[in-house]
C-alpha cells in the first residue's frame, strides 16, 4: 500500500513539473506573453515528446537555462533520461579562461559525466556517443565567427552524423543578428576560431546556422546530420535581446556583447581588449599609447583572465562603455576605426600584429590593407562581393523575419 502511494505521488509530481514547464512555454497569455521573447529551451511542448524514451546527451554551459533553472536540472526533473553532458570552451560551469584546457569529469550537482569538447578533444569520439539516442544542443551564441560555440556545433553535428544520432538544437536569440559585416573567411585560414566561409558577423541564430552547416555540406565529406531546431518565440533579427546570463566569463553584459565583434581583432595584436578588468571588451589600450585620458591596469581574475595581456602594467587607451553600442546598432556594421586608429597610434608598428590575427580576420588581406594605410571605407568596399554572395546563401536558412537585410 505504501509503495503504491509512493508511486502515485511520484507520478503526480512529474505531471506538476510538466505543467510548470508548459506554462513557461505558453506565448499567448495576455499582452506580456505575446511580447516576451521565448528561447527554444522554454518551448517544452515542442520538444519533450521528441525526447520521450530516449537516452540523451546535452551540450550546455551556464547560460543554458530554462527560466530560472539550468536546462539539465529541468530536463532531469521532467523525467528526461539525461546520461551525459558535453561542455564547450569555458566549461559546463563557465569557470575556465578563454583558450584554457577544460577537463572532463563529474558534475557535482547531478553526478552526470562531463565530456569536455575543448583542447585536443573538440569533437565527440564515437565512444562518447555510445548508448546515446539523441543529443540536445543549447548554447548561447553571440553572432561572431570567432566565438567558438559554432565550431563546437559543427563538430557535434559531424560526430552525430557519423554515428546516426539525431541532434536537437534549442535555439536562442543572437544579440548581434541585426547586421552582417566583415571579411568572409577564406578556406586556408580555417581554424577553431573560424571554420566556415562566413563573415565576422553573420546575422543568424545558432539554429539557423546549424541548418546552414547541414545544407551547405560543410560537414566532413558532405555528410548530413539528422537535425531538428526548436525556434524561439516572439523574436526576429531586428528585435533587441539582452542576455539574462552572461554567455562566457569575458562577456559580462550587453555592452561587451555588442562591442565584441569589433574588439576581438585586438586579440591578434599587441593591444589589450580589457581582459583582466571589470569591463572586458568594453575598452582597449596599451602601455605605449599616449595622449589619452583613460587608463587601466589588467590584473589576474580567476575564471575570466588568469594571465591577461600586460598584467600589472598601466595601459592607456579608450573607454567605450558610453554611447559606442548605439553607434554600432544604428550603422549596423563593425567599427574598424578602433583597430585602424590603434595601429597608427603605435610607434613600433611592425610588431603590432601577431600570427593569430589572420585566423581572427579569416583572411590575409585585412592586415595588409591596414598596413598600406587604406581607409575604413576602402577596406569595407573590398568585402562587398563576398558579403553579397553570403547573404544569398544565408537567406535559404532563415527561421525568423529579417526585414532590413537582403
Amino acid at each position: 500500500m505504501k509503495q503504491k502511494m509512493k508511486i502515485k505521488k511520484s507520478i503526480s509530481l512529474q505531471w506538476i513539473l510538466v505543467a510548470v514547464a508548459l506554462l513557461f512555454s505558453l506565448e499567448g497569455c495576455g499582452q506580456a506573453g505575446h511580447s516576451r521573447i521565448v528561447p527554444g529551451a522554454e518551448r517544452t511542448q515542442e520538444y519533450l515528446p521528441l525526447l520521450r524514451n530516449s537516452k540523451v546527451a546535452v551540450v550546455a554551459n551556464p547560460a543554458s537555462r530554462m527560466g530560472g533553472q539550468h536546462l539539465v536540472d529541468s530536463l532531469l526533473a521532467l523525467g528526461v533520461k539525461v546520461k551525459k553532458i558535453f561542455s564547450p570552451e569555458h566549461g559546463f560551469r563557465g569557470k575556465a579562461d578563454a583558450g584554457e584546457k577544460v577537463k572532463s569529469g563529474i558534475d557535482s550537482q547531478t553526478g552526470l559525466p562531463i565530456v569536455s569538447l575543448y583542447g585536443k578533444h573538440k569533437k565527440p569520439y564515437d565512444v562518447d556517443l555510445q548508448g546515446i539516442d539523441q543529443v540536445v544542443f543549447d548554447l548561447q551564441d553571440v553572432g561572431a565567427r570567432f566565438y567558438t560555440y559554432i565550431s563546437t556545433l559543427h563538430y557535434v553535428m559531424e560526430a552525430c552524423a557519423e554515428n546516426g544520432i539525431p541532434v536537437l538544437v534549442l535555439d536562442r536569440p543572437n544579440p548581434n543578428a541585426f547586421y552582417i559585416d566583415g571579411p568572409v573567411l577564406k578556406p586556408e585560414y580555417s581554424s577553431f576560431v573560424g571554420m566556415h566561409p562566413v563573415p565576422v558577423v553573420y546575422g543568424m541564430s545558432i539554429g539557423e546556422y546549424a541548418q546552414m552547416i547541414n545544407g551547405e555540406g560543410w560537414l566532413k565529406d558532405g555528410i548530413q546530420c539528422e537535425l531538428t531546431v526548436i525556434p524561439c518565440g516572439n523574436w526576429n533579427h531586428q528585435k533587441e535581446y539582452a542576455l539574462p546570463i552572461k554567455p562566457s566569463p569575458n562577456l559580462p553584459n550587453a555592452t561587451s556583447v555588442i562591442l565584441y565583434p569589433s574588439l576581438c581583432f585586438f586579440e591578434g595584436t599587441v593591444v589589450s581588449a580589457g581582459r583582466g578588468t571589470d569591463f572586458p571588451f568594453q575598452c582597449f589600450g596599451h602601455p605605449g599609447m599616449r595622449n589619452t585620458s583613460f587608463s587601466y591596469t589588467p590584473r589576474s581574475i580567476e575564471g575570466a583572465s588568469k594571465y591577461p595581456k600586460f598584467k600589472g602594467k598601466k595601459c592607456f587607451g579608450y573607454d567605450l562603455r558610453k554611447n559606442e553600442t548605439e553607434g554600432i546598432r544604428s550603422r549596423r556594421r563593425l567599427n574598424l576605426s578602433y583597430l585602424i586608429g590603434a595601429y597608427h597610434s603605435m610607434e613600433n608598428r611592425e610588431k603590432f600584429f601577431n600570427p593569430f590575427f589572420e585566423k581572427l580576420a579569416g583572411t590575409g588581406e585585412l592586415r595588409k590593407q591596414i598596413q598600406k594605410g587604406m581607409s575604413e571605407q576602402e577596406i569595407r568596399k573590398s568585402w562587398q562581393a563576398d558579403l553579397k554572395k553570403f547573404k544569398s546563401i544565408r537567406k535559404k536558412y532563415l527561421l525568423y523575419s529579417d526585414s532590413n537585410q537582403n
